[in-house]
């Protein structure tokens, strides 16, 4: 990166925090409207987009099928969404949310600087220039990264639900998936919770009567003033977090048990069929307890809540048909429990879910009957305040070689495709419906957005 590159990135990311004194807290910008709640889903390891959205249609079917062969997806067993696209049959769960207008399709997104043609990727890739192509396209973490920070450049050691949560000035944002970039801030970092029945609290400082000597010693501690502004910042950081565990613990401890149901919480428990069977994923256990906050976000506090959930095992460089398969298996009923729960709990206009990973696959299969590194990606968005049943962006054109594939040489016609709509025009669309009052701001969290002429995507709705 050149170092004019690098100090412009470095002033917008620590203008985004505390300004030159980076320990001071940052004022909380007033919010308008009701609670709302975005929720990041990550799919590590780059999820094949392709098998996922499918196109249904004579001509994009036929070109699918051509190109995967044995990779393909019968085209009966698709869940057919309209006549253009369907989903993975796995997510077959998820067609009562398309039917209600509460399920959207992100086509083609990716990480870009600018909007950029096939000819002038093959012409600026040379240049090793990151406001032109981002860097380290194809890479796992790299582009891991660049999801989560929405820029083109690594460097940027924020991500843009951080820099968010920052310009609100509040620490209401939560990860079930341990540390992320999606939520590292300047002013606020994302608090990394655990899963249901695990204990959220200091080990060895608590009797459960009375507190011990060394718990008094250490309320002792941080409760003591001082003109260290560091010693100051550390002591006020570990007196939120003895009162994050203390409002929290009890919330995130709750869980169905042994198959039955959670008392508790009955209507979620209900909604996600007690993390039994199907429903006993990973994935459906961290939105378990993302359901759990947003009931009790009285008790969880503030209006603004940003949640962090993932998966993994998406780098299917084999077998894909099959790891790919179970990987949907998981996901179909947990989303679909999740969008239950938010109705049984009266949320669902106020929850929006929306998905992300490292890169799509490529369009043509390897000789292991897998896919391999690729660019632009297809994306779900689902929640009562989505602009559902229907598709944003634009499906790749489904030629290897054609005007769609980075690829320049016929070797490296794999199907790599060059994204038609970027991450911060997602990233923006998703950021004004959680804060309207920022959109002004949008330009500062996302900085290469000025770039795209169209800012919103449109797939949300104005007003809930």
């Amino acid at each position: 990166m050149k170092r004019r590159e690098f100090l412009r990135r470095s002033a917008g990311v620590v203008s985004l925090g505390a300004g030159a004194g980076l320990l001071a807290a940052h004022p909380a910008h007033a919010q308008s409207g009701g609670y709302r709640a975005l929720v990041c889903l990550f799919l590590y390891g780059g999820n094949d987009g392709l098998n996922m959205v499918p196109r249904v249609d004579a001509d994009g079917y036929g070109k699918y099928a051509a190109v995967r062969a044995g990779l393909a997806l019968p085209r009966a067993s698709i869940t057919q969404l309209d006549a253009t696209y369907g989903l993975h049959p796995n997510l077959a769960p998820l067609k009562a949310l398309w039917n209600e207008g509460s399920l959207a399709l992100i086509l083609n997104a990716g990480p870009l600087a600018r909007p950029m043609t096939k000819d002038q990727y093959l012409q600026w890739r040379s240049l090793n220039n990151p406001a032109y192509v981002p860097e380290s396209l194809y890479s796992h973490e790299d582009q891991q990264i660049l999801w989560q920070n929405a820029d083109s450049v690594t460097i940027t050691s924020t991500g843009w639900g951080g820099r968010l949560m920052d310009r609100l000035g509040g620490a209401d944002h939560f990860s079930f998936a341990g540390t992320s970039r999606f939520g590292a801030g300047m002013s606020s970092q994302e608090l990394v919770l655990p899963g249901p029945g695990s204990t959220l609290g200091l080990n060895g400082y608590w009797d459960g009567r009375a507190p011990n000597a060394r718990r008094a010693a250490l309320d002792t501690l941080v409760a003591s003033s001082s003109s260290n502004r560091l010693q100051a910042r550390y002591a006020a950081l570990q007196r939120s977090a003895f009162d994050t565990s203390t409002r929290l613990g009890p919330i995130l401890q709750q869980q169905p048990a042994s198959g039955s149901a959670d008392p508790a919480n009955p209507e979620l428990s209900s909604a996600f069929g007690n993390l039994s069977g199907v429903y006993g994923s990973g994935i459906a256990r961290q939105l378990y307890q993302v359901a759990k906050m947003i009931k009790n976000r009285a008790t969880v506090g503030g209006s603004r809540h940003l949640f962090f959930v993932s998966m993994g095992g998406f780098d299917n460089h084999a077998n894909l048909l099959s790891d790919h398969g179970a990987l949907m298996g998981q996901m179909g009923p947990a989303l679909a429990a999740f969008s239950a729960a938010m109705k049984n709990l009266g949320m669902a206009d106020q929850v929006t879910l929306f998905t992300e990973s490292d890169f799509g696959r490529t369009f043509l299969p390897n000789s292991t009957a897998g896919v391999d590194h690729a660019w632009g990606n297809q994306q779900l968005v689902m929640g009562g305040a989505v602009q559902g049943r229907a598709a944003y962006g634009t499906y790749p054109s489904l030629l290897l070689g054609g005007p769609d594939d980075a690829g320049g040489q016929s070797w490296e016609h794999q199907g790599r495709w060059i994204p038609s709509v970027s991450v911060d025009q997602y990233a923006a669309t998703l950021a004004a419906w959680f804060a309207p009052e920022l959109v002004a701001q949008l330009p500062q969290i996302l900085p290469n957005l000025n770039n795209f002429p169209v800012k919103n995507l449109g797939f949300m709705r104005a007003t809930v």
